[in-house]
């Protein structure tokens, strides 16, 4: 097949047409696509391409010796490579690994203020120091984040077509429940999706098999790589405490709450002790952070307890590679989501979540017993979200839309498997839908 479409292209080619672009950094987790997006980008929108990867290539650490002015970095280049042309305004410089070359992001400023070079950086998050990058080029790059595929970038990847997926997004503009075929299609994609995850050479090697065969060895190595890297790029902080905090996670997904401890992580762990470790998982792209409201009222941020959060894998691959084996058959044989809990669902709908572009939220009282999943907001008002691995009732959903308390709480979603519909308080949409829920939020006035 192909290389997969990632929805980077299109950006991509927005950012060259822009002419007030800034040299651009990808951000992302490890193997998520983000050399082979810029590669293809490059090779096929610019007259020379120049890669330079300073883990593969560390003859070029040292480009940066004479200061940053661009002739003398160009120069420099030209020395180490005489093959390489640069021609202005036609040229794209990507500057791979950049955690090995913090200069490369201080050169940045630079290539703005000549403006005769495009520049794009990236490299793996574990390994970068994105405040010393942030103090160096203030002003002068942008910043996008790239994440591995998201239910529409793998169907993208099975064949899917745009207009097939506009036809799902004006059934749900519409309320107007999906037919049977579009139901039972896009739930077994999406079943598929949530075993294999999104990571762009699993999804790869599952479209052109057709079937789950080395899948999983696949994500196995992939967890045994991010401790790999754990190790080697956790700085100053504790090696073992991140790697136990990692290894733990899925202990307490199972959990009744989902609450994240880092007392029972090991005896007489104490949370001073942990400082720093739960946010550099999150930097580095592993684990979401779903923080736990203590007001429900706007504006969100400023409302939730830094101090009880949930953490969720970054890909739903990781997850389902962490289980154990008879779990593993259970899900490819009878795709049964059911025996963690909920918490295959929670997690793949808190990856859809951020991947859309919203940040993660719940909500639990125990007087009187309230939970609700996710919390997020449209223009003017708080929407609450359960997600149910089967279609139960929905009691705490119910009861926040009708208390008075929550006066910023007009109506709520439930996701779960049942078509869409509305009862007058909540919107019912399928699972599936999820990655579509940011641009209906925008679009729909209610």
């Amino acid at each position: 097949m192909n290389r997969l479409k990632r929805k980077i292209d299109k950006y991509l080619i927005d950012w060259k047409n822009d002419k007030n672009r800034l040299p651009l950094i990808v951000k992302g987790a490890r193997q998520i696509g983000k050399t082979n997006a810029i590669k293809n980008f490059g090779e096929n929108n610019y007259k020379s391409y120049i890669e330079i990867n300073f883990i593969e290539n560390v003859e070029y650490l040292n480009i940066f010796e004479d200061g940053f002015a661009t002739d003398d970095i160009i120069k420099n280049i030209s020395l180490k490579n005489p093959s390489l042309e640069f021609f202005p305004n036609e040229t794209l410089i990507f500057f791979d690994e950049i955690q090995k070359c913090p200069n490369a992001a201080t050169s940045l400023k630079f290539f703005k203020l000549d403006g005769r070079y495009d520049v794009i950086c990236s490299g793996s998050l574990m390994g970068i120091n994105y405040n010393e990058i942030e103090s160096n080029s203030v002003g002068y790059k942008k910043d996008y984040v790239m994440y591995s595929l998201d239910f529409e970038e793998f169907l993208w990847a099975k064949g899917f077509k745009e207009e097939q997926i506009e036809d799902l997004y004006d059934c749900m503009k519409n309320l107007k429940p999906l037919s049977n075929t579009q139901y039972d299609v896009m739930l077994e994609n999406f079943k598929e999706h949530t075993i294999i995850g999104g990571m762009p050479a699993i999804v790869k090697r599952f479209v052109e098999n057709k079937n789950y065969s080395g899948i999983l060895e696949m994500q196995r190595q992939l967890l045994l790589d991010y401790e790999e890297d754990i190790t080697k790029y956790a700085g100053n902080l504790d090696k073992t405490k991140i790697l136990s905090a990692y290894r733990k996670i899925k202990i307490f997904l199972g959990n009744e709450n989902k609450k994240f401890q880092i007392t029972k992580l090991s005896n007489n762990a104490r949370n001073r002790d942990y400082i720093g470790i739960v946010e550099w998982l999150e930097r580095a792209g592993i684990v979401n952070i779903s923080y736990c409201m203590e007001n429900i009222s706007l504006p969100l941020k400023a409302n939730y307890n830094p101090d009880n959060y949930r953490l969720y894998f970054g890909d739903i691959g990781l997850l389902i590679a962490s289980l154990d084996d008879e779990s593993q058959t259970d899900l490819r044989l009878n795709k049964n989501f059911n025996t963690y809990k909920g918490a295959i669902y929670e997690n793949i709908i808190a990856v859809e979540l951020v991947k859309s572009g919203f940040e993660l939220y719940f909500y639990k009282v125990d007087k009187p017993s309230l939970e609700i999943d996710f919390i997020i907001r449209d223009a003017n008002s708080i929407i609450p979200i359960e997600v149910k691995a089967s279609n139960n009732p929905t009691a705490s959903l119910s009861k926040m839309i009708e208390d008075n308390y929550y006066k910023e709480v007009k109506y709520g979603i439930k996701l779960c498997n049942k078509n869409i519909g509305f009862n007058g308080k909540f919107y019912t949409f399928p699972y599936f839908l999820t990655f579509l829920l940011k641009r209906y939020l925008k679009d729909v006035d209610r």
